[in-house]
């Protein structure tokens, strides 16, 4: 092969490597039947996470519309958790510095242990983080509530567990949420190169239309 037929191969697979991706919508998907202008349409309903409302480390209401048009990164977790949890926010961190100053994304952590974590421990511990920018809230709220978004809508696992650290067990997911609500990808949060695939991932979306 001479070098002009090597510099096209190059380019060729240069070319095809820089096609945008497509990240599947994660979670249970119905066909709904309708009619429209006389015929029967089919359309399809992904999965996706409801209304919320939850109280953030400055006593604010938060909900879906502070949200609303950004790609955001969701996970679970409480201060004073002695096992996943430093491992998972010094991951957080990373996304953090990387998109703070961009409007269209966003972060959302939810206390699982609300008893404890009030908005003004939430303060203080977002403080100890060097956390200054809007763009992630850290939420507590009612517990119940709190287990169900995470079990039911963004399909992470918390359980009390008073024989464990902590006295939780939980899920060190990342949970990648579109502009839709739509979940489209689950990463370990304690794993640096789980969350480098994340931000690739999100800089997809990003640029999706």
């Amino acid at each position: 092969m001479n070098k002009i037929s090597i510099l096209a191969f190059c380019l060729f697979l240069i070319s095809c490597n820089s096609q945008p991706q497509k990240l599947p919508i994660l979670g249970n998907r119905e066909a709904v039947t309708k009619t429209v202008n006389g015929k029967e349409v089919t359309d399809t309903l992904y999965h996706q996470i409801p209304d919320f409302e939850f109280i953030n480390q400055d006593s604010v209401k938060v909900t879906q519309k502070d949200f609303e048009g950004k790609v955001y990164i969701s996970d679970f977790f409480f201060t004073t958790c002695p096992t996943i949890c430093p491992k998972m926010k010094t991951q957080m961190l990373r996304i953090y510095e990387k998109y703070k100053d961009n409007p269209k994304v966003g972060i959302l952590s939810h206390s699982i242990d609300p008893r404890h974590d009030t908005p003004a421990v939430l303060r203080e511990f977002m403080d100890n983080l060097g956390i200054k920018s809007k763009m992630w809230q850290m939420v507590t709220g009612d517990k119940a509530k709190i287990y169900e978004i995470g079990q039911k809508s963004y399909m992470v696992s918390a359980t009390d567990d008073p024989t464990q650290p902590g006295g939780i067990v939980h899920s060190g997911a990342f949970i990648l949420v579109d502009k839709n609500r739509h979940i489209r990808g689950i990463y370990d949060g304690t794993e640096p190169t789980k969350v480098d695939r994340l931000m690739i991932d999100m800089e997809i979306l990003l640029n999706e239309k």
